[in-house]
């Protein structure tokens, strides 16, 4: 397909079709849904909630219609909850929609199935989309882009939290603690160390700060940016919807 990135036909370090990357995608999460907060909290040592609070801060001036793509147990939409805002979390997990809809605050958001290269929202619906974490988990890194392109309104901002690449001189540390420590939390704390091994292979390939602009950039995005967090461990994108003239 044209726009594949080699992120599209792996499963960690395995090439697969399309189809078998979507099905074993689904069933990490299904199986990590009910301790995935709390991996993220040991994985990061809790920092990814500083990072969710950084994106948050970034879209405060934005109203309307809000939606967080792959926004799973809806943390990063818990934190979008504002006056003048409808906040929606797409995810095609039920696991984990099910696993945040108990929580605190969750009654106040819209909770819809839905996959990133199939979003079942109107075209130019949406005032604002972020996603956190989950765009290196679609089928098809371009198809998805060419649907949030879709369904922003011109002038519609998007925003991207994501792994990147750190500074070179955090890298060799970075790379050993990913290798070594994640896929052991993950059999210590959700029993799932195939799947975790999984997600960091996933931030391996997914590509780099530039590499996920120029991406942006064909997807017929303006104004594409990015800001790096922790020394680039993390990097939030932005991007928006040209206006019609």
């Amino acid at each position: 397909m044209a726009g594949d990135h080699d992120l599209d036909h792996s499963f960690g370090s395995m090439a697969v079709s399309a189809e078998e990357r979507r099905a074993r995608i689904r069933q990490v999460f299904d199986a990590v849904a009910p301790r995935y907060d709390l991996m993220n909290d040991l994985m990061s040592f809790g920092i990814h909630r500083l990072w969710k609070r950084t994106l948050a801060r970034r879209v405060a001036g934005f109203t309307g219609q809000v939606v967080d793509l792959a926004g799973g147990t809806g943390d990063v939409a818990r934190l979008l909850l504002a006056p003048g805002r409808r906040v929606t979390v797409c995810d095609p997990s039920l696991a984990m929609m099910h696993a945040g809809q108990q929580r605190a605050g969750s009654a106040q958001l819209q909770w819809l199935v839905g996959e990133a290269e199939h979003l079942p929202l109107g075209d130019a619906s949406v005032d604002l989309l972020t996603i956190s974490f989950g765009l290196r988990n679609t089928t098809h890194i371009a198809s998805a882009l060419s649907e949030i392109h879709r369904v922003l309104k011109p002038g519609g901002r998007f925003v991207c939290l994501e792994f990147s690449r750190p500074a070179a001189w955090l890298a060799p540390l970075y790379d050993l603690y990913s290798r070594w420590v994640i896929p052991r939390l993950g059999a210590a704390v959700a029993g799932e160390p195939q799947a975790y091994q999984y997600l960091i292979e996933s931030i391996r390939l997914f590509p780099d700060q530039q590499g996920f602009a120029t991406l942006m950039d064909h997807a017929g995005l303006a104004e594409v940016t990015w800001e790096n967090l922790s020394f680039g461990i993390a990097c939030l994108h932005f991007g928006v919807r040209p206006r019609e003239y």
